[in-house]
Protein backbone atom coordinates (compact mmCIF):
# COMPACT_ATOMS: atom_id res chain seq x y z
CA UNK A 1 0.00 0.00 0.00
CA UNK A 2 1.16 3.29 -1.08
CA UNK A 3 2.43 5.72 2.13
CA UNK A 4 -0.83 7.52 2.11
CA UNK A 5 -1.08 10.40 4.72
CA UNK A 6 -4.05 10.81 7.01
CA UNK A 7 -4.38 14.11 9.05
CA UNK A 8 -7.09 13.93 11.81
CA UNK A 9 -8.52 16.83 13.52
CA UNK A 10 -10.57 16.16 16.64
CA UNK A 11 -10.45 17.87 19.85
CA UNK A 12 -12.23 14.89 21.23
CA UNK A 13 -8.45 13.35 21.81
CA UNK A 14 -9.15 9.82 24.32
CA UNK A 15 -11.15 8.50 21.26
CA UNK A 16 -8.97 10.07 18.50
CA UNK A 17 -6.03 8.68 19.46
CA UNK A 18 -7.64 5.20 19.86
CA UNK A 19 -9.10 6.16 15.88
CA UNK A 20 -5.58 6.86 15.38
CA UNK A 21 -4.21 3.77 16.25
CA UNK A 22 -6.82 2.01 14.34
CA UNK A 23 -5.95 3.88 10.63
CA UNK A 24 -2.30 3.18 11.41
CA UNK A 25 -2.96 -0.77 11.95
CA UNK A 26 -3.99 -0.38 8.00
CA UNK A 27 -0.83 1.01 6.99
CA UNK A 28 -1.53 4.58 6.91
CA UNK A 29 0.62 7.61 8.54
CA UNK A 30 -1.40 9.58 11.09
CA UNK A 31 -0.95 13.44 12.31
CA UNK A 32 -3.14 14.10 15.11
CA UNK A 33 -4.57 17.60 16.19
CA UNK A 34 -6.29 18.46 18.35
CA UNK A 35 -7.86 21.90 16.98
CA UNK A 36 -8.68 23.25 13.99
CA UNK A 37 -5.52 25.87 14.33
CA UNK A 38 -2.89 23.20 15.02
CA UNK A 39 -4.41 20.94 12.59
CA UNK A 40 -3.82 23.70 9.78
CA UNK A 41 -0.66 24.52 10.84
CA UNK A 42 0.39 20.25 10.32
CA UNK A 43 -1.40 20.73 7.49
CA UNK A 44 0.89 23.74 6.01
CA UNK A 45 3.72 21.45 6.94
CA UNK A 46 2.98 18.35 5.64
CA UNK A 47 0.03 18.48 3.12
CA UNK A 48 -1.49 15.14 4.06
CA UNK A 49 -3.67 13.09 1.35
CA UNK A 50 -6.63 12.78 3.27
CA UNK A 51 -7.81 14.95 6.00
CA UNK A 52 -10.54 13.19 8.67
CA UNK A 53 -12.12 16.36 10.21
CA UNK A 54 -14.59 17.19 13.07
CA UNK A 55 -16.35 20.75 13.05
CA UNK A 56 -17.35 21.52 16.59
CA UNK A 57 -13.56 22.55 17.49
CA UNK A 58 -11.92 25.44 19.38
CA UNK A 59 -9.71 28.20 17.96
CA UNK A 60 -10.98 27.00 14.59
CA UNK A 61 -14.04 25.01 13.23
CA UNK A 62 -14.03 22.58 10.84
CA UNK A 63 -15.96 24.35 8.61
CA UNK A 64 -13.76 27.04 8.33
CA UNK A 65 -10.52 25.24 8.39
CA UNK A 66 -11.92 22.86 5.11
CA UNK A 67 -12.69 26.68 3.73
CA UNK A 68 -9.42 27.98 4.12
CA UNK A 69 -8.11 24.54 2.97
CA UNK A 70 -9.92 24.27 -0.23
CA UNK A 71 -9.27 28.03 -1.08
CA UNK A 72 -5.81 26.48 -1.74
CA UNK A 73 -6.13 22.73 -2.60
CA UNK A 74 -8.82 20.99 -4.81
CA UNK A 75 -7.35 17.46 -4.40
CA UNK A 76 -6.73 16.91 -0.75
CA UNK A 77 -9.75 14.44 0.19
CA UNK A 78 -12.07 15.96 2.92
CA UNK A 79 -13.90 13.51 5.11
CA UNK A 80 -16.24 15.55 8.30
CA UNK A 81 -16.47 13.31 10.90
CA UNK A 82 -18.97 14.94 13.10
CA UNK A 83 -22.19 14.72 15.31
CA UNK A 84 -23.99 17.78 13.17
CA UNK A 85 -26.02 15.36 11.44
CA UNK A 86 -29.02 17.69 10.49
CA UNK A 87 -29.54 18.46 6.84
CA UNK A 88 -28.59 21.94 6.63
CA UNK A 89 -24.73 21.02 8.33
CA UNK A 90 -24.01 18.15 5.53
CA UNK A 91 -25.32 20.22 2.76
CA UNK A 92 -22.87 22.98 4.27
CA UNK A 93 -20.00 20.32 4.59
CA UNK A 94 -20.51 19.00 0.99
CA UNK A 95 -20.81 23.02 -0.59
CA UNK A 96 -17.31 22.92 1.02
CA UNK A 97 -15.89 20.61 -1.48
CA UNK A 98 -15.79 17.83 1.39
CA UNK A 99 -15.65 14.23 0.00
CA UNK A 100 -17.77 12.54 2.51
CA UNK A 101 -19.93 13.49 5.56
CA UNK A 102 -19.75 10.62 8.25
CA UNK A 103 -22.17 10.97 11.05
CA UNK A 104 -20.69 10.12 14.84
CA UNK A 105 -20.79 7.53 16.24
CA UNK A 106 -19.98 5.18 13.80
CA UNK A 107 -17.48 2.03 13.55
CA UNK A 108 -13.88 2.69 12.52
CA UNK A 109 -14.22 -0.19 10.29
CA UNK A 110 -17.03 1.80 8.23
CA UNK A 111 -14.16 4.50 8.23
CA UNK A 112 -11.42 2.63 6.49
CA UNK A 113 -13.74 0.89 4.30
CA UNK A 114 -14.84 4.69 2.74
CA UNK A 115 -10.47 6.10 2.76
CA UNK A 116 -9.80 2.00 1.12
CA UNK A 117 -12.63 3.04 -1.61
CA UNK A 118 -11.22 6.56 -1.93
CA UNK A 119 -7.33 5.42 -2.50
CA UNK A 120 -8.05 1.55 -3.93
CA UNK A 121 -6.91 3.41 -7.48
CA UNK A 122 -3.81 4.27 -6.03
CA UNK A 123 -2.61 1.04 -5.45
CA UNK A 124 -3.89 -1.17 -8.53
CA UNK A 125 -2.92 0.56 -11.04
CA UNK A 126 -0.91 -0.71 -13.78
CA UNK A 127 2.28 -1.49 -11.86
CA UNK A 128 4.82 0.31 -14.08
CA UNK A 129 8.66 0.57 -13.28
CA UNK A 130 11.04 3.39 -14.15
CA UNK A 131 14.74 3.00 -14.32
CA UNK A 132 16.21 6.23 -14.21
CA UNK A 133 20.33 6.12 -14.32
CA UNK A 134 20.82 3.20 -11.83
CA UNK A 135 17.48 3.98 -9.95
CA UNK A 136 14.33 2.04 -10.10
CA UNK A 137 11.04 3.77 -9.40
CA UNK A 138 7.78 1.91 -8.94
CA UNK A 139 5.21 4.42 -8.40
CA UNK A 140 3.31 1.61 -7.95
CA UNK A 141 4.82 0.87 -4.18
CA UNK A 142 5.86 4.42 -4.00
CA UNK A 143 9.48 3.66 -3.68
CA UNK A 144 12.90 4.29 -5.03
CA UNK A 145 15.92 1.85 -4.78
CA UNK A 146 19.67 2.39 -5.83
CA UNK A 147 22.07 0.90 -4.45
CA UNK A 148 20.64 -2.23 -2.64
CA UNK A 149 18.63 0.55 -0.36
CA UNK A 150 14.90 1.39 -1.10
CA UNK A 151 13.16 4.40 0.14
CA UNK A 152 9.62 5.67 0.57
CA UNK A 153 8.13 8.61 -0.93
CA UNK A 154 4.62 10.06 -0.23
CA UNK A 155 1.34 9.97 -2.86
CA UNK A 156 2.38 13.67 -4.24
CA UNK A 157 6.32 12.73 -4.08
CA UNK A 158 4.94 10.02 -6.66
CA UNK A 159 3.13 11.75 -8.60
CA UNK A 160 5.67 14.65 -9.14
CA UNK A 161 8.72 12.07 -9.94
CA UNK A 162 6.66 10.14 -12.61
CA UNK A 163 5.45 13.41 -13.96
CA UNK A 164 9.49 14.23 -14.23
CA UNK A 165 10.03 10.56 -15.47
CA UNK A 166 7.66 10.51 -18.49
CA UNK A 167 9.49 13.56 -19.68
CA UNK A 168 13.36 13.12 -19.03
CA UNK A 169 15.45 15.53 -19.96
CA UNK A 170 12.43 17.81 -21.21
CA UNK A 171 10.86 20.95 -19.12
CA UNK A 172 7.78 20.18 -17.26
CA UNK A 173 6.13 23.32 -16.65
CA UNK A 174 5.64 24.52 -12.87
CA UNK A 175 1.85 25.42 -13.77
CA UNK A 176 1.17 21.98 -14.84
CA UNK A 177 2.61 20.24 -12.08
CA UNK A 178 0.07 22.50 -9.81
CA UNK A 179 -3.09 21.72 -11.74
CA UNK A 180 -2.61 18.18 -11.92
CA UNK A 181 -1.23 17.48 -8.40
CA UNK A 182 -2.95 20.23 -6.50
CA UNK A 183 -5.36 21.20 -8.69
CA UNK A 184 -4.52 24.77 -8.71
CA UNK A 185 -1.65 27.24 -9.15
CA UNK A 186 -1.26 29.44 -5.95
CA UNK A 187 1.03 30.83 -4.70
CA UNK A 188 0.91 28.86 -1.16
CA UNK A 189 1.07 25.53 -3.23
CA UNK A 190 3.59 26.33 -5.51
CA UNK A 191 5.69 27.15 -2.08
CA UNK A 192 4.58 23.36 -1.53
CA UNK A 193 6.24 21.82 -4.66
CA UNK A 194 9.39 23.52 -3.77
CA UNK A 195 9.53 21.96 -0.47
CA UNK A 196 8.67 18.24 -2.12
CA UNK A 197 11.09 18.61 -4.75
CA UNK A 198 13.75 19.46 -2.08
CA UNK A 199 12.52 15.90 -0.44
CA UNK A 200 12.70 14.41 -3.37
CA UNK A 201 16.46 15.51 -4.43
CA UNK A 202 16.82 13.83 -0.93
CA UNK A 203 15.70 10.75 -1.62
CA UNK A 204 17.71 10.28 -5.45
CA UNK A 205 20.97 9.13 -3.92
CA UNK A 206 22.23 8.11 -8.00
CA UNK A 207 24.99 10.57 -8.25
CA UNK A 208 23.80 10.60 -12.05
CA UNK A 209 20.42 12.01 -11.73
CA UNK A 210 19.13 15.72 -11.38
CA UNK A 211 16.48 17.75 -10.77
CA UNK A 212 17.61 20.81 -12.15
CA UNK A 213 15.31 24.21 -11.72
CA UNK A 214 14.55 26.41 -14.58
CA UNK A 215 13.01 29.64 -12.87
CA UNK A 216 9.71 30.27 -13.29
CA UNK A 217 9.73 28.17 -15.55
CA UNK A 218 9.50 24.28 -14.33
CA UNK A 219 12.23 21.37 -13.80
CA UNK A 220 13.70 19.40 -16.18
CA UNK A 221 14.87 15.12 -14.77
CA UNK A 222 17.97 14.79 -16.08
CA UNK A 223 20.34 11.68 -16.21
CA UNK A 224 24.22 11.46 -17.18
CA UNK A 225 24.90 8.81 -19.82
Amino acid sequence: MKKIKVLLVDDDIKNSLLLRRFIEAEGYEVMYANNGRVGLEIYNADHPDLILLDINMPELDGFELARIIRKADRKVVIFFLTDRTDKVDRLHGFSLKGNDYIPKPFYPEELIARIHERFDSLTVEQDVEYMIGDTLFRPNLSSLTYGGETHSLSVRQTEILQMLADNIGRLVERDEILERIWGVASYSNSLALNVQISYIRRLLADPSISIISIKKKGYILSVEK
